[in-house]
């Protein structure tokens, strides 16, 4: 499991970026938080942990979850 701080969120548009600990960028959609936790606020600054889907554009955030 990886963690990080949301840096973006957007709820209207349905996305949103997360900064790694190693200060990647990676991009996710809130379609990709964990089940368990779709009901909760996310917001910009929170901690979370997450794993990594390598795709074609590049790696993407899924079973995202508060820490």
């Amino acid at each position: 499991m990886e963690s990080g701080m949301i840096k973006m969120i957007d709820p209207i548009k349905g996305f949103g970026f997360i900064i790694t600990e190693e200060e990647d960028e990676v991009y996710f959609n809130l379609q990709d938080i964990h089940p368990k936790y779709r009901g909760q606020n996310f917001r910009e600054g929170d901690r979370v942990g997450f794993d990594l889907k390598r795709e074609i554009k590049g790696d993407r955030a899924v079973n995202i979850r508060h820490l």
